[in-house]
């Protein structure tokens, strides 16, 4: 399998939009994990992410019954150092940017930093900019930070800025899971227009239309995860709209 990197990138270069559905283990048992991963299967989605905030399953297990079902790539999407999972394609190490606790920042990262090397796994330095969702986020509980206001542009981009001048390979703005609203377009444009890196937007995406002018503010790739968990029917319907903005 090409490297997820190199997937996204090439997209980017190419102007495709890529779509990620985002499985939290937490919230599904076997029998549902294959239900997901059969309307994957279908649905072909760009990429699987795979994570939550708490760890009450193994991370491993999970991936493993996916890849039961499908052969789509899958890409940690950790909460926590206890997530990693060296049976994914690639890892997205995040560094929350947008907060300053310094355990989330870096050290994180320093706890998983060894296992990282020893798996072999691809890792993708991510810059991870929480911005208000309208509600309380578990981000925003377990790190004890704020997210950025979603009107505050000027900070959205500098931070953005600040995530590719340190080395960081994607941005990614996330309005949280269960957000009441996602990231505004306003705010998408305002970090795009900076960055020569891909951009990730996540958190309150409920319609294929939201998918759409996510993509039209400036997002490479958009990751819907709380919705489709309770409406997993719909989950072609995503994956669709993001193939037809592609082929315009």
């Amino acid at each position: 399998m090409a490297g997820i990197h190199r997937l996204i990138t090439q997209a980017v270069a190419q102007q495709r939009k890529l779509f990620a559905l985002l499985i939290d283990p937490e919230k599904c048992d076997a029998h549902r994990l294959q239900q997901v991963a059969e309307s994957a299967a279908h649905a072909a989605p760009d990429l699987i992410l795979v994570g939550g905030s708490q760890l009450r399953q193994s991370t491993a297990d999970a991936i493993d019954r996916l890849r039961q079902h499908c052969d789509l790539p899958i890409v940690l999407f950790p909460g926590n150092v206890q997530q990693l999972a060296p049976n994914a394609d690639a890892l997205l190490l995040l560094s929350l940017i947008s907060g300053r606790n310094a355990e989330w920042l870096i050290g994180q990262q320093v706890q998983a930093a060894q296992a990282i090397r020893a798996s072999h796994i691809e890792v993708l330095p991510t810059g991870y900019i929480l911005v208000d969702g309208g509600t309380q986020t578990a981000v925003q509980r377990i790190s004890g930070t704020l997210p950025i206001a979603a009107d505050d542009l000027e900070l959205i981009a500098a931070t953005a800025l600040a995530g590719e001048q340190s080395g960081k390979q994607l941005i990614y703005l996330e309005a949280g899971s269960g957000a009441t609203r996602p990231v505004p377009t306003s705010a998408i444009r305002a970090a795009k227009e900076v960055l020569t890196v891909p951009l990730v937007v996540g958190g309150g995406i409920t319609t294929p239309q939201m998918l759409r002018d996510a993509y039209a503010a400036g997002a490479d790739m958009v990751v819907v995860g709380n919705h489709l968990e309770t409406h997993l029917n719909q989950l072609g319907t995503f994956a669709d709209t993001a193939k037809a903005i592609t082929k315009k």
